[in-house]
């Protein structure tokens, strides 16, 4: 219902229209990652059955996540590499690294929806990099003691043994089951044209995007932006624990972290509020491989499963107590970025594409 200074909508009926918004979102996503998959994921499989030097697995898995869209199915095609038997544990784990840095590419882009308004992008911006910042520290970290230690694959072995016999578990994705319709008929009707799929997702993402921002903001005048700040995000565990449910259900942490770009350009959620969510859905992303080896009955994919899982764990552990400096490094850039907008577009073209693909090229 419209009031009579015709501006004013009913809020049922603008929380209907931000459902429907929502939807449109995660069809658009969903499309982002089938368009890609039909340019890349063939090249990606490519890709992480021939690499041996770990730091080429450890760019193959930034690349691959980047083009696919999704470091579940990167994630799950090295699982079934391993299982097998043309990857071993030793050269998979670089891969799984890899892909928990490639997989913030998506909310990365999804930020790019925002630009054109300055101090609304700049919110958006630093919410989705300061998931990127986590992962390259994580990575800077943790990578050299793998390769002097083993520790994750010492560790994640000592987990398959406790899983050993655990198999043929299945897991519903109730938002997928949404989507997938859709998805399906818009590829039907693009007849598999990666590029008009690509083209129709990046449509549907900047008009979601922008009226998602509108309706939050209509919306959180009153009890819905309390909500928010006193009860889902109200701490630190509690919005860990958020990002981490939200991702086992549907199964993508780059659906789970591309939905706090728009409540953070909204003004909704601050850097502080969504820095631990991304972190929950980190750990919730790694459900989807978990299952996937316990599904294969192979030892060595579990224990590449787990070590996907016991990376998102270490670098918890050892970065949130610094927990500033990401959050410093995601506003320092967001900073460059509305001072120029080739900023971000090069940034994502250089760490997501660039590097990666130069790298394989010299170091492979």
């Amino acid at each position: 219902m419209v009031s009579t200074d015709g501006n004013r909508i009913h809020p049922l009926l603008r929380l209907a229209l931000l459902l429907a918004l929502l939807y449109l979102f995660f069809v658009s996503i969903s499309l982002l990652g089938a368009s890609f998959k039909f340019f890349g994921k063939g090249f990606a499989e490519r890709l992480l059955s021939t690499t041996a030097n770990p730091f080429v697995g450890l760019f193959i898995g930034v690349l691959a996540t980047s083009l696919v869209q999704s470091s579940s199915s990167t994630t799950s095609i090295t699982v079934g590499l391993v299982a097998g038997g043309a990857l071993d544990v030793t050269r998979a784990i670089p891969i799984i690294m890899g892909a928990n840095m490639g997989t913030s590419v998506t909310n990365t882009l999804v930020s790019i929806g925002h630009i054109s308004r300055p101090h609304e992008f700049k919110r958006a911006f630093a919410a989705a990099t300061v998931h990127d910042f986590f992962n390259l520290i994580a990575v800077v970290v943790i990578f050299p003691l793998q390769l002097g230690t083993n520790v994750l694959g010492g560790a994640a072995t000592g987990l398959t043994r406790l899983f050993g016999g655990v198999g043929g578990m299945e897991f519903a994705n109730p938002l997928k089951m949404m989507v997938t319709p859709a998805v399906k008929q818009i590829t039907h009707l693009t007849s598999e044209s990666g590029t008009v799929m690509l083209l129709i997702a990046v449509i549907l993402l900047f008009v979601a995007l922008r009226y998602i921002v509108v309706n939050l903001r209509k919306l959180v005048i009153g009890k819905i932006e309390t909500f928010f700040n006193t009860t889902l995000f109200k701490n630190a565990a509690r919005a860990m624990v958020l990002g981490l449910v939200i991702t086992v259900s549907v199964q993508s942490s780059s659906i789970t972290t591309s939905l706090a770009v728009p409540l953070a350009g909204a003004g909704i959620l601050t850097l502080a509020q969504i820095f631990p969510f991304t972190l929950g859905a980190n750990v919730g992303t790694t459900v989807t491989a978990i299952l996937a080896s316990l599904v294969t009955g192979d030892p060595a994919a579990v224990t590449v499963a787990f070590a996907h899982l016991l990376f998102n764990i270490f670098g918890i552990v050892l970065i949130w107590p610094i927990r500033r400096v990401p959050i410093f490094l995601a506003n320092t850039l967001a900073e460059w970025s509305i001072r120029s907008r080739l900023v971000p577009l090069v940034y994502i073209g250089v760490v997501f594409f660039v590097v990666p693909l130069i790298l394989i090229y010299f170091v492979g």
